[in-house]
């Protein structure tokens, strides 16, 4: 069959070709259709299916959860914490779960703690820098969290207190673009601190203070640390880092 006259030629083409052009020209399209199909498809078994598949989602996370638990326990040494209510955090040995896999060539130093709700309430951790005392901060509250989610701990033996939070003040973060100072953002994340922890609540502040002068920012501390200690009548538990001597000469 002739299908185009050209200046010094004919074109022609077949039944076949014909065929063939249009199945070429036309497979974008009856692909997208098939996909949108076959999607539909699923889609409607899904709607029909959708409690049981939710179901079997959960259980299998579930499952995935509590093995991943189990492994890491297993691998690490961890111990299975006892759980009370009455106040206690109690850690003997302890150690920081990421800090002792990143360390290399060098052993984890752990460290054992004690809190309560009356004698050893808000405690004061000092010392050089690099000295670890922000890991022994982060460490217990990562303990305390671990617990609570049902995981074995990294520790010889753990007696944790439910928690209903966990507050932190680490760290020198700004927000300029914000008009926020470093000691602006530091004195909002204190501030809600104070204003929301409860006696059920775990704190941990590293250095608070530093944004300003000196005799300032120690004056902070101190009344910060005074007014966690006599929180609603009982206080809360607080690991308060202070490298500042005059601090500690001063709330000794």
């Amino acid at each position: 069959m002739r299908k185009q006259t050209l200046v010094n030629a004919e074109r022609y083409i077949t039944d076949d070709l014909k065929h063939f052009e249009s199945r070429v020209l036309n497979a974008e399209e009856q692909r997208a259709n098939l996909e949108l199909k076959i999607f539909v498809s699923i889609r409607d078994q899904v709607k029909v299916h959708h409690a049981d598949i939710q179901k079997i989602a959960r259980f299998i996370a579930r499952v995935d959860c509590l093995t991943t638990f189990a492994e890491v326990a297993q691998n690490n040494g961890y111990c299975r914490p006892d759980i009370n209510t009455d106040g206690i955090i109690e850690i003997r040995e302890g150690r920081h779960p990421v800090v002792e896999k990143l360390i290399t060539g060098e052993r984890f130093v752990p460290n054992s703690i004690v809190m309560d709700n009356q004698k050893n309430q808000v405690l004061i951790i000092t010392g050089p820098n690099m000295a670890g005392k922000s890991t022994v901060l982060r460490q217990v509250a990562l303990i305390t969290i671990m617990a609570q989610m049902g995981s074995f701990v990294p520790a010889e033996k753990a007696n944790i207190t439910i928690t209903d939070r966990i507050f932190t003040r680490v760290g020198a973060l700004d927000n300029l673009s914000a008009g926020q100072s470093t000691f602006m953002v530091e004195m909002q994340e204190t501030a809600n601190i104070v204003n929301n922890a409860t006696a059920n609540s775990l704190v941990i502040m590293d250095e608070i203070g530093r944004g300003t002068s000196t005799y300032d920012g120690l004056s902070i501390a101190w009344a910060v640390a005074e007014h966690l200690h006599d929180l609603n009548g009982t206080g809360t538990r607080t690991l308060f880092v202070e490298r500042r001597d005059h601090f500690l000469e001063k709330t000794s």
